[in-house]
């Protein structure tokens, strides 16, 4: 799923093979950089990683990105990350028009639902999943119009090419790696709010953004067993519950986590006792395993992957 579909003829046509996974995040933004191992002279070396956070007001990120060519010697194919602050998620039923007009149509089915005026918004939409004798229902999903525009003008002003905008569910999702079963993934950009998601075959279908828990870094881990982790525990199981029972589904074999903190093991530990599923700390690629405060960033470079077999499904 990307929004950007209809903002495509603001796409450069400079073709440099590098990845780029940019993320907005409250008065940062985060980037991962992937150079093209085919760039690279010497064959014994690893692929160029970098990853870095630069700090912005949210009224200059456009600024930001417009200088990322130039100062921090960006380029190649970007996946860009929108934040909660700049898209929204809802669930509408779908609605009873030809499949090349139901963008048109959910911009009107939605304009009381989001904060976006239907005159300025983007829209893009996925399948949800289906509920037993349920009406068919869809996700869409919606951001400001003039904002992605001007980020994209932003960035190909040089050499770097935006190819998809997608949310911070999907730059998650295109970490989990498991095929034909479900993955229960609980995630967490640094000092925003948890995301809890359940994907099976590259599919969402579940999502949830968990309002509290954005601190959790700060506390300690008696803190932590005292109330965090109850907490959590139980908004895990609500999700599984919904999964198992409202879109009977398999249960959940396993839980995956990527927390940016010092006690995301011990988080873990304490899950698996409470949820008694097995809990996991999600595991990056080899050459991201020591970057997971951006495993944002780092899933929209894989993103660019979930793209190219989609295209090969067409």
């Amino acid at each position: 799923m990307s929004i950007i579909e209809n903002l495509k003829k603001l796409i450069s046509k400079k073709q440099s093979s590098d990845l780029l996974g940019i993320t907005f995040r409250l008065n940062s933004i985060d980037f991962c950089a992937v150079a093209d191992p085919a760039t690279n002279p010497d064959e014994n070396d690893l692929t160029e990683i970098r990853c870095q956070q630069i700090k912005s007001d949210p009224s200059k990120y456009a600024e930001t990105l417009g200088s990322l060519h130039q100062e921090q010697n960006l380029k190649g194919q970007c996946h860009v990350v929108l934040s909660a602050q700049q898209a929204q998620m809802v669930q509408v039923d779908k609605p009873n028009v030809p499949d090349d007009e139901i963008n048109g149509a959910l911009k009107w089915q939605v304009k009381d639902l989001v904060s976006f005026s239907a005159d300025n918004m983007v829209v893009d939409y996925f399948d949800g999943p289906k509920l037993a004798g349920g009406s068919e229902k869809i996700n869409v999903v919606c951001a400001s119009k003039s904002d992605l525009k001007a980020f994209v003008e932003q960035l190909n002003k040089n050499d770097i090419n935006v190819k998809s905008i997608i949310t911070e569910e999907f730059a998650f999702a295109s970490l989990l790696q498991t095929k034909g079963v479900a993955s229960l993934l609980v995630c967490q950009q640094p000092n925003e709010e948890v995301i809890i998601l359940i994907v099976k075959n590259g599919q969402l279908f579940f999502n949830r953004r968990l309002r509290g828990f954005a601190q959790i870094s700060e506390k300690s881990e008696d803190e932590l067993a005292m109330t965090v982790i109850d907490a959590l525990s139980l908004e895990i199981q609500r999700s599984t519950d919904y999964y198992e029972r409202q879109l009977k589904q398999a249960p959940i074999k396993s839980i995956e986590i990527i927390l940016p903190l010092e006690a995301e093991p011990f988080i873990a530990r304490k899950l698996a006792e409470n949820t008694h599923i097995a809990v996991n700390l999600l595991k990056l690629p080899e050459q991201f395993r020591d970057q997971r405060p951006f495993a944002a960033a780092i899933g929209a470079t894989l993103y660019a992957d979930v793209l190219a077999s989609s295209e090969e499904h067409v």
